[in-house]
């Protein structure tokens, strides 16, 4: 029986991903001189985690992909148009971040030829992010993210089969709808700010049984 015959198979996920924050604007922003920029910053980081694949039919499946992401630290630079004693014109809100992610896809596979074939792939995705500032002070103006994220995905990926494994070397694109800002109006930082989503890019390498 051919690998991707059977009802269900399991792998794990060695990978690389590109991070940042897409930045909405608050009308506060444009009314102030104190900060005249505003601009995210990406981040690199690494993915590891396990895979469950189920199989619906010749072409379709779906596969559950729990994931670790330490993502480094996403960021946020701003232009002071107007400092305070000892600050300097231009600042830098580091963001850590470190996911706990569980995506839910699912595959549509192309017709195999030899040991390659193709698939592409959509689905959601609900990430815990373990370094969220949410309860932190308002020291030094921190700006805040929420703890927990949800959002859409879509990839493309290929499956070389080899005679004990198969690897699938894929590219997925995944772009969160929740606003992680937790705002807070007493933080110049902050309140210049609307809403912030999570975007990442995420280069992976799928080793399947």
């Amino acid at each position: 029986m051919n690998r991707e015959d059977q009802l269900y198979y399991f792998g794990i996920t060695l990978g690389y991903n590109s991070s940042y924050l897409q930045v909405n604007k608050s009308n506060l922003f444009t009314q102030s001189d104190s900060i005249l920029l505003a601009e995210p910053g990406s981040s690199g980081g690494i993915t590891m985690g396990l895979m469950a694949t189920g199989r619906l039919g010749e072409h379709f499946q779906v596969r559950a992909n729990p994931q670790l992401i330490i993502g480094g630290a996403r960021s946020i630079s701003y232009q002071l148009g107007s400092t305070r004693a000892g600050e300097g014109n231009a600042q830098i809100q580091r963001l850590p971040s470190t996911l706990v992610s569980f995506p839910f896809q699912l595959k549509f596979n192309s017709d195999r030829i030899g040991n390659f074939r193709t698939y592409i792939l959509g689905g959601i995705k609900y990430d815990i992010d373990l370094s969220s500032n949410s309860t932190a002070r308002n020291a030094d103006d921190i700006i805040k993210l929420k703890r927990n994220d949800f959002g859409v995905e879509a990839g493309i990926g290929f499956n070389f089969y080899l005679p004990f494994v198969t690897l699938s070397p894929e590219i997925k694109i995944s772009y969160g709808l929740s606003n992680l800002h937790q705002t807070d109006a007493a933080l110049k930082y902050s309140n210049v700010l609307d809403k912030i989503q999570s975007r990442m890019i995420v280069f992976s390498l799928h080793i399947e049984d």
